[in-house]
């Protein structure tokens, strides 16, 4: 039994109250999160297959997260710019064909953002194998060879994921002294203890 005037622990797993016009209020659980996994697991497989050998997301990108505390870090956007697809030679219509996000309401406001993302769709379009219209028509201008076409092979992860930063430190680059860092920091502070008598001393010297 508990003591004190305590409250009683009633955690609610998930509960989700919705009204009926049958009768009063019920309680509906969502024990489902296994079968859930599942169903969104085979419903990814049965689209990557429909849509084969397209990939099955989209290129992204690189913005900075919103707010003072983490706009340092760099992540995946919801779309490109229509200033960086103009800056790429690309539209926007022809852009969501090809399989790149658009995102019509975001604005470029520095030029490095700019430059970072027109460099990721350059390299999306020098690895880029656009089919054409119809198997059996020539091939137009923009399509791809029929030797690229057969080669072509489906992507399924993320399409140019951003590079972490590296981690690696190299001990060969930190210089070694022949006073440790202790002993340096010992020294400047018996320096600035004693800085106001050296000068003291020295203007009586002077006089």
């Amino acid at each position: 039994m508990v003591k004190h005037n305590n409250i009683i622990p009633n955690i609610h797993c998930g509960k989700k109250y919705c009204e009926s016009s049958r009768g009063p209020l019920k309680v509906r659980l969502n024990l489902n999160q296994a079968g859930k996994k599942k169903s969104r697991r085979l419903a990814r497989a049965a689209k990557a297959a429909a849509i084969a050998p397209r990939p099955l997301q989209l290129l992204r990108p690189a913005v900075h997260c919103p707010t003072q505390r983490y706009s340092a870090k760099v992540r995946l956007g919801k779309g490109f710019t229509l200033e960086e697809l103009k800056a790429a030679g690309l539209t926007a219509r022809y852009a969501r064909t090809v399989g790149i996000a658009v995102d019509h309401r975001r604005t470029n406001r520095s030029a490095e953002s700019l430059a970072l993302n027109l460099a990721r769709l350059e390299e999306y379009k020098s690895k880029l194998i656009v089919f054409p219209k119809k198997r059996l028509s020539k091939v137009k201008n923009g399509d791809s060879t029929v030797d690229e076409c057969k080669a072509a092979t489906q992507l399924l992860g993320t399409v140019l994921p951003l590079a972490g930063p590296s981690k690696d430190i190299v001990m060969a680059d930190v210089p070694e002294l022949e006073v440790g860092a202790y002993t340096s920091m010992q020294i400047a502070k018996m320096e600035t203890r004693v800085a106001g008598y050296r000068i003291a001393v020295a203007n009586r010297k002077e006089k």
